[in-house]
């Protein structure tokens, strides 16, 4: 039995990548703040997939929480998870001139922090044999490539998830492999207007933005790469290769 722990798994872009896991043979230990229960589409796709899955309910600002729940995972299903997928973020607005103390450590708790203490312990469990190895993908944002001020603390957050993500790979290889995926603007919030979403998509270097499905396919192919440690790889349309101004949210607005 392949586990596959996937946590913010039951909506929005982590039901995506559990859907897209589920579809691949993986049972699902779908991880939410409180009430872990998967979007009625996930677990559509999941029944229809025969595609085992149960929900844990962990508060990721609370290091007893964090240490727990892969311990939990492993006594329900008999097994411990060998693949990790760290995507549960937090999200806020400031920038250099608001941000706090307190804004800081909230977001590195849930956005660097949580993440590397689940990532070692799914390293702790796992065993080098002639398998494959224990596989763990963080969640990042194209951002890290060119970062502005804009959402500062979810972007210094993030930014020091990329540098754990090299740090992982080097530390708990030969047992598990660590990449990352640095997604783009995939699934927009009602602050967007659907023609600043056009004249965005069309400022992309491929003139496309990705959906859900393109970053759940490069987790997919990363929990499979079982020669690949130590990447990211960017599912972005491109946006990487672009220094833009502002934070996506704020571009493209003035003909909206």
């Amino acid at each position: 039995m392949k586990i596959a722990l996937v946590t913010g798994g039951c909506h929005r872009l982590g039901a995506a990548i559990a859907a897209r896991l589920g579809e691949g043979g993986w049972t699902l230990a779908l991880h939410a703040r409180e009430d872990a229960t998967p979007d009625p589409a996930l677990r559509a796709r999941l029944a229809a997939a025969g595609a085992g899955w149960h929900g844990f309910a962990a508060d990721l600002a609370d290091e007893e929480e964090i240490e727990a729940l892969v311990r939990r995972v492993a006594a329900h299903f008999g097994t411990p998870p060998s693949l990790l997928v760290n995507n549960a973020s937090l999200f806020g607005q400031d920038d250099p001139a608001s941000l706090t103390l307190g804004t800081l450590i909230d977001h590195f708790t849930i956005n660097t922090a949580a993440p590397v203490l689940l990532a070692r312990a799914v390293a702790a469990l796992a065993e080098v044999g002639p398998g494959p190895r224990a596989a763990i993908v963080n969640i990042l944002d194209q951002r890290i490539r060119h970062p502005g001020g804009d959402q500062a603390s979810y972007t210094l957050s993030k930014l020091a998830l990329a540098g754990a993500t090299e740090m992982l790979a080097r530390a708990l290889a030969p047992v598990a492999r660590v990449c990352a995926v640095a997604p783009g603007l995939t699934l927009p919030s009602d602050d967007y207007l659907p023609a600043q979403m056009a004249r965005l998509e069309q400022a992309m270097p491929l003139r496309l933005l990705p959906d859900p499905e393109d970053i759940a396919e490069a987790v997919a192919f990363l929990a499979a790469a079982e020669a690949v440690t130590g990447q990211v790889v960017f599912v972005d349309g491109g946006a990487h290769l672009t220094a833009f101004e502002r934070d996506f949210v704020y571009l493209g607005r003035d003909l909206g």
